[in-house]
């Protein structure tokens, strides 16, 4: 079969990768712990044999392979290849790109795994058709990407996006970045748990968790559906800025708090709408992620596609 590629998206706890046909169709896929305490070295042996494996299930060669996409959680040297900081990895100053071209014998192209999910849902997902997307995710931590006219739009140093660092409550919560009232802090899944926690709410076995606190609502709890009017007035706020600077076509958002539906949806909507400016609201829309846990691995798939495409032009 001629023209298959490589998505790979790595997680801080799961790798997840596919086989993806130049129409988005994945022939094969795949999950592994990533165990990332065992070392960069260690998980590119096994993501190797793991992708490997993938051609076998899919009853083609890997030499049918043309290139490989890796969405990474982490600041990259995208011009050296190299990973500068993977926070939730507690990986630092990593040749990544050699040592998977190392162990997959194909050229990879690696980008950030926001901007991977962001490619993926401008590809064949919420966003598809769609000139510019902004594509937000939340669950741990509030990542973005940006996509222009088809192509990531990656600012200086790969930074753009970072949409979960915009600056919201001077007097907020410690973010992990080093600074302080952070969007993440205040409308990611951890901080949906922190406040739940804080007003005296517990999990059904004990521990608390964002199903738990969409659970407790549904069932008429105003401590929790306050968390949740708190969480989406931040969050349709931060989205509202990043509309009014960018203008895009679609905001996407994913993750695993989107899961949540309409509990979460409605509210960030009208919170979003009663910020944003209405001109800008006219024609920029919210929608709900489409491609769940694909859009990182398609989005990967989709970066290795365009990375093919223009060595082919370049070289005829």
């Amino acid at each position: 079969m001629e023209g298959l590629v490589a998505g790979i998206d790595v997680g801080g706890t799961r790798i997840k990768a596919g086989l993806v046909f130049w129409d988005g169709t994945v022939v094969a896929r795949g999950q592994w712990p990533t165990e990332a305490r065992r070392g960069p070295e260690w998980v590119m042996r096994r993501l190797g044999r793991e992708v490997r494996a993938l051609a076998v299930q899919a009853g083609v060669e890997w030499r049918d392979v043309v290139g490989v996409g890796a969405a990474w959680p982490a600041f990259l040297d995208l011009e050296s290849g190299w990973m500068e900081e993977a926070v939730n990895l507690h990986w630092k100053n990593v040749p990544i790109r050699d040592l998977m071209e190392r162990e997959l014998g194909k050229p990879v192209v690696l980008d950030n795994d926001g901007n991977a999910a962001a490619l993926g849902e401008t590809w064949i997902g919420a966003g598809k058709g769609a000139a510019s997307v902004l594509c937000v995710t939340v669950g741990t931590g509030i990542g973005g990407g940006i996509v222009w006219e088809g192509r990531v739009y990656r600012g200086a140093l790969a930074m753009a996006g970072e949409i979960g660092h915009l600056p919201m409550k001077p007097d907020g919560e410690p973010c992990t970045c080093g600074s302080r009232g952070c969007l993440e802090t205040l409308a990611s899944a951890t901080a949906l748990v922190r406040e739940s926690r804080r007003r005296g709410l517990i999990g059904s076995s004990g521990s608390l968790t964002v199903e738990d606190i969409f659970a407790l609502v549904r069932q008429g709890d105003e401590r929790a559906s306050e968390v949740i009017r708190e969480a989406t007035f931040w969050l349709g706020r931060g989205l509202a800025a990043a509309a009014d600077l960018l203008s895009p076509d679609v905001i996407v958002v994913g993750g695993g708090v989107a899961k949540a539906g309409d509990l979460w949806f409605v509210p960030l909507d009208e919170a979003f709408r009663s910020w944003v400016l209405p001109r800008v609201a006219r024609y920029c829309r919210l929608s709900p992620a489409f491609l769940g846990e694909d859009a990182g691995i398609l989005g990967a798939a989709k970066l290795a596609w365009q990375s093919f495409t223009e060595a082919r032009e370049a070289t005829s």
